[in-house]
């Protein structure tokens, strides 16, 4: 690896960063004991402390031993959106030694039913408005014998109780409903019954967290995390950024993803700051929790930024507490970068991971960002570019493939040893995640994204990966084949487009409209194609293989 970049390694850090070889339970118990009367969580206005919150993590975790049987090593589906009930099931299942793993909240009963197989979980959180996607597979799996057999649920509103002008999502308002099927539990019940789990058993090589990721075969694949994995960025994101315990960080990425969890949440409870939380993204809500709570930090992708920075009455609002904006996931554009430097006197610092690393290998030094950059190595990470098919590593300027070798990179892909192959090689005597994204350095040593190896979209920060799509997309009865592509959008920087040919009897019967209406109807609505093409044949290879690079090109041309 190059040492180019190590002359704008962060003054404050070393190059070596040490991590607790700890369960990541134990970050609950440390904060908890430190800070237990600060809150740890406000949502629409409503404090969690540090004391609470371990409290009440650790009867949802008796309640997972004792009444659901989950035991070490068991996988719990996570099905929510950011609520202090997704950050309470998380520490939940861990604390019950099992594996969490967290699922989109859009995504509906024919992805689910993916999770709950290739993940082997017979119990999920869900939330009240979500639970009749699940609902379908717990029957299913009550009636069978495996499967899902246990479903906690709860009601946003419960932890949402104090006085607020903000505006409440209804989502969020609606008050707790009563279900009775069978294997299902409201949440409040739950933390009613008092139970208590056993020690904690998991050590930091054991498995903790498996977030799903697709690719080119079209199911996804669940990352293996350690507490050890998992821990290494937990606590490197807050070093790199100089994060400490008194930030007050607006909370807003999803959790379930890698770039949310880590930083939004498991870092600023290591730390024992305070997490502003929103479920989804709302710019009038995010002006005003910056200006109520004196927020400091936060990450938000480019098209929020955008919004927030568009906001036609920003000027009213006292953002001055701001001492940091970072994220990734797209480049963000050089006008609206100026923009927040002028009004906030803030850098954007961007930063590159994927599920596979859970979050970082590569963030901009705080003192020196450059823009639409994914910014140089971390601590104890040896990145190269190489060319994909020599592995030679590259000089400056030459584009080629970027691997990593890190404290936290995955052990694997679940029950997928051929996939875990194919991912990994071996470089002078280490082992490297090919991560399959097409990448430049320059004299400094700093990391720029070209094109990705991988057929991949990214949709307003949410990675869509067509092999999947078209997977799904093939269970409409009139569509013969199916090539899913990007299309260029103002505001989500690309979105998803499916050329389709009919079956010749379905011709003039079924509407590019009708084909989008079924897509958004039996998938999440971030991967449904916005827009469709009917076409009468799609090209093809000498040896048959669909040429979906040739409809890409026509399409970007």
């Amino acid at each position: 690896m190059s040492d180019r970049h190590y002359a704008h390694w962060p003054s404050h850090l070393p190059r070596h960063l040490t991590v607790p070889q700890t369960h990541l339970y134990r970050n609950v118990e440390v904060s908890a004991m430190r800070f237990p009367d600060k809150p740890f969580l406000i949502f629409f206005d409503t404090p969690l402390s540090y004391a609470r919150f371990q409290d009440e993590s650790e009867r949802l975790a008796g309640y997972l031993q004792q009444a659901c049987g989950v035991r070490k090593g068991d996988r719990v589906l996570l099905y929510m959106q950011n609520s202090p009930q997704f950050v309470l099931a998380y520490y939940a299942i861990l604390r019950a030694d099992a594996v969490v793993v967290p699922v989109n909240p859009m995504n509906l009963t024919a992805e689910l039913r993916h999770y709950v197989e290739d993940a082997g979980a017979t119990t999920a959180f869900a939330p009240q408005d979500l639970y009749p996607q699940l609902q379908p597979l717990l029957a299913e799996g009550r009636q069978a014998g495996r499967g899902l057999q246990h479903v906690i649920v709860a009601a946003y509103s419960d932890y949402a109780t104090a006085p607020t002008e903000l505006r409440v999502p209804e989502f969020v308002a609606a008050p707790r409903q009563p279900i009775a099927d069978p294997g299902t539990v409201l949440w409040m019940d739950v933390l009613a019954q008092g139970l208590r789990p056993g020690p904690l058993q998991a050590g930091p090589d054991d498995l903790a967290v498996m977030p799903y990721t697709s690719g080119t075969t079209g199911h996804p694949k669940g990352c293996m995390h350690t507490h050890r994995s998992v821990m290494y960025n937990t606590v490197a994101g807050g070093q790199w950024l100089s994060t400490q315990q008194d930030a007050v960080h607006l909370s807003v990425l999803p959790f379930f993803h890698v770039t949310g969890m880590q930083n939004g949440m498991n870092g600023s409870l290591y730390i024992g700051a305070t997490m502003i939380l929103l479920p989804r993204w709302d710019r009038d809500a995010a002006l005003e929790y910056i200006q109520r709570y004196r927020v400091s930090v936060s990450q938000l992708i480019a098209p929020m930024v955008v919004d927030l920075l568009s906001h036609p009455r920003i000027g009213e609002y006292d953002l001055s507490s701001m001492r940091r904006l970072s994220g990734g996931g797209a480049a963000m554009p050089e006008a609206i970068a100026q923009k927040l430097k002028t009004l906030c006197k803030l850098d954007y610092i961007e930063g590159y991971g994927m599920s596979e690393t859970i979050a970082p290998t590569h963030i901009n030094p705080p003192e020196r960002p450059k823009k639409q950059c994914l910014g140089i190595p971390l601590c104890d990470v040896d990145a190269r570019v190489v060319d994909p098919a020599t592995l030679r590593e590259l000089p400056p300027g030459e584009v080629g493939e970027i691997i990593v070798h890190g404290p936290q990179v995955m052990q694997g892909y679940w029950n997928n040893p051929q996939a875990t192959r194919d991912s990994f090689v071996e470089i002078d005597g280490k082992r490297f995640l090919r991560t399959g994204d097409l990448a430049r350095t320059d004299e400094d040593g700093y990391f720029f994204m070209v094109d990705r190896l991988k057929r991949m979209i990214n949709a307003s920060g949410f990675k869509v990966w067509p092999a999947e799509v078209e997977a799904l997309m093939y269970a409409h009865p009139a569509i013969q084949e199916v090539c899913v592509i990007a299309a260029r959008d103002a505001r989500r920087g690309e979105t998803v487009k499916a050329v389709v040919v009919l079956k010749p009897d379905q011709r003039g019967r079924v509407s590019e409209q009708d084909i989008i209406d079924w897509s958004h109807d039996h998938m999440a609505a971030y991967k449904s194609p916005r827009i469709v093409q009917f076409i009468d044949a799609l090209p093809r290879s000498g040896t048959g293989k669909i040429q979906w690079r040739e409809l890409q090109e026509r399409e970007l041309a």
